[in-house]
């Protein structure tokens, strides 16, 4: 054995030092302006869904439907895929020229800034005046309303896509209809006489709405269709005989207790009748 085989062997320990404070790069700032740039546009279109009509919101969708064939089957028809099936050749492709006021299109084409037509828009904004002026009267926000405290409490204002939905519902030992029957209270004969001198201020249709609360699941029967429809179609007459032209009268429905008011579906608040002042285009 060598001499050099009882030498130990050199070790060499290298020791790597890193400064505190190094550079982490930038990728957090590219996620951060991504998330404040999504929730820009999800609160846009909160707004969006909020400020436009059930009309309105279709020129929009229709605006950037796209008007250019992508192949050969693709189509432009109205389907949920441009045509009338994926697999269709039959179909021919739109070659419409988008949203503009000097060359609107026709059919699912956008129809100018909003999807309305200048005739349209004029009939959207008599809607608005003509509700406006509905809800004062019925609110007794109006200076020269008539509505008293008693019959005011009964009342409910709200404006949808369909147009002015006037809920009348009952309270605790206020009620519209005698219990279980289609026979209307004094109360629900002045609701009634009420709504038809408002309508004789708008030329907008009607649609009468019933609805019940629920019923124990002990009967035998349960009457809550029956009863919401009743109820419905009674109130029609009642305006009618109040003055309310027939022809302005648009349809007449039940919805038993499907459409709750509250969360207690036996709750006697969600006995109520809604009375919906349409829009002109619906």
């Amino acid at each position: 054995m060598s001499a050099q085989g009882n030498v130990a062997p050199v070790i060499i320990k290298k020791k790597k030092v890193v400064g505190g404070d190094g550079h982490h790069g930038g990728a957090w700032k590219v996620a951060y302006a991504d998330f404040v740039t999504a929730m820009m546009a999800f609160f846009l279109l909160m707004w969006l869904l909020n400020a436009t009509t059930e009309k309105q919101r279709k020129g929009i969708a229709d605006y950037f439907s796209p008007a250019i064939p992508i192949s050969r089957v693709s189509g432009g028809g109205e389907g949920e895929f441009g045509g009338e099936s994926v697999f269709s050749e039959e179909t021919l492709p739109q070659n419409g020229t988008g949203a503009t006021n000097q060359r609107p299109t026709e059919a699912s084409q956008a129809r100018g800034e909003m999807g309305l037509s200048d005739q349209g828009a004029e009939a959207s904004e008599a809607d608005a005046a003509a509700f406006e002026e509905l809800e004062e009267m019925l609110t007794a926000r109006a200076g020269e309303s008539t509505v008293s405290d008693a019959l005011g409490r009964h009342i409910l204002t709200r404006v949808t896509d369909e147009g002015l939905v006037v809920e009348l519902f009952d309270l605790e030992n206020a009620q519209l209809f005698a219990p279980r029957t289609e026979n209307p209270t004094p109360l629900m004969q002045e609701l009634a006489d009420l709504l038809a001198s408002a309508a004789k201020l708008v030329e907008n249709e009607i649609a009468v709405e019933g609805h019940t609360r629920s019923e124990p699941i002990t009967l035998a029967t349960n009457p809550v269709w029956d009863l919401s429809t009743s109820r419905a179609n009674r109130v029609r007459i009642m305006l009618q005989e109040a003055g309310v032209v027939a022809p302005q009268l648009r349809r007449v429905t039940g919805h038993a207790d499907r459409e709750p008011a509250v969360r207690n579906p036996m709750a006697i608040r969600n006995n109520r009748l809604e009375v919906i002042f349409l829009r002109s285009d619906q």
